[in-house]
């Protein structure tokens, strides 16, 4: 084997892992809800978009209904897309998450409010007191617009300042974060996510003083290398070394916060699986005895907690390079 072939091969994830990840008691259901999006941001690791038509379905909607009301052990019910609010069924698992207690969190681009069939959300979100996590990848606007699109941070601004009107950022009930993405690299340069605090502070200076925008939490997320990432790395012919560079990084203090322990995945066929990265790469979750799991099949065992070990992928160094990285940011806070 050539040192350049060694420099650059990747050690399977679950090498190094003392123990498999075993999976704790379910507390928290992440749906995605559709690939329909408004944007098509070159970060997105699901591939969202406009030209996208896949969502949810009635009947499984309905199953995931049922799903909420059955097992109170759910206390957090995350939505996801695409655009979640564009996508069939957002307002019904809205509605059974508020009915049935749970904490619900809408994770949304912004811009979305502007669009006619959605413009009355902020009033309705503020309303029920449901969490806004929001995607604002940097707080530049070239760096945003060249990531997500023209015009978008301008609009993002607008949709920050709308929902600090209603009290969000400034009510203690009503959480606004933000969500930081790193830009995609151009060559072999790769940074870690800069510390989530200390990037924070940053963020609210320069948002506050220049837009009078306030808000709770920054959530700090390494790009996986899957999706339109992972394309864009391979383009580059980046894929493989920013991979290694991951796993030259893996830090074991992260593994006790990873989110895929408590957390099941939905996509909007119905399937399950241990986080939303297994749901794009297509690696579903499974029993001991090799099955499959289906949201109608955790109906049927009347048990969420019917997975033992979360599959493991070389991906998975994303989520725990440096300080760590899961749907809720930074993983620091949460190692012991």
């Amino acid at each position: 084997m050539s040192a350049e072939l060694k420099k650059t091969k990747i050690t399977p994830f679950a090498q190094k892992l003392i123990l498999p990840l075993i999976k704790k008691k379910i507390t928290v259901l992440q749906i995605n809800l559709g690939k329909r999006c408004n944007l098509a941001c070159t970060h997105c690791h699901v591939e969202a978009g406009p030209q996208r038509t896949e969502e949810l379905s009635p009947e499984v909607c309905k199953q995931i209904i049922t799903l909420i009301y059955q097992f109170p052990q759910i206390k957090t019910v995350d939505l996801t897309g695409g655009a979640p609010e564009m996508n069939y069924g957002f307002k019904v698992l809205l509605e059974a998450a508020i009915a049935t207690g749970k904490q619900v969190i809408v994770r949304s681009n912004l811009t979305v409010y502007f669009r006619d069939e959605c413009a009355s959300l902020p009033e309705y979100f503020a309303k029920y007191k449901i969490r806004i996590v929001a995607s604002l990848p940097c707080y530049l606007a070239d760096n945003v617009d060249e990531m997500r699109g023209g015009g978008v941070f301008g609009h993002s601004i607008r949709a920050l300042q709308w929902l600090n009107q209603l009290g969000y950022g400034k009510n203690p009930e009503l959480i606004l974060d933000l969500v930081y993405n790193p830009k995609l690299p151009t060559y072999q340069r790769f940074m870690l996510t800069p510390q989530q605090t200390k990037l924070e502070k940053h963020y609210k200076i320069l948002l506050k003083d220049n837009y009078a925008i306030i808000f709770n939490n920054l959530l700090t997320i390494t790009n996986i290398p899957i999706g339109r990432t992972k394309l864009y790395l391979e383009q580059k012919q980046l894929y493989t070394h920013y991979l290694k560079f991951l796993e030259s990084n893996f830090n074991s203090n992260t593994i006790g916060g990873l989110m895929c322990l408590d957390q099941l995945s939905i996509d909007y066929l119905g399937n399950v699986y241990d986080c939303d990265f297994h749901q794009v790469m297509k690696l579903p979750a499974k029993t001991l005895s090799g099955i499959t799991i289906t949201v109608n099949e955790l109906l049927a065992n009347s048990s969420l907690d019917v997975i033992n070990n979360v599959e493991t992928a070389d991906y998975c160094y994303g989520c725990t390079a440096g300080n760590g990285s899961s749907c809720g940011g930074s993983l620091n806070s949460q190692v012991s």
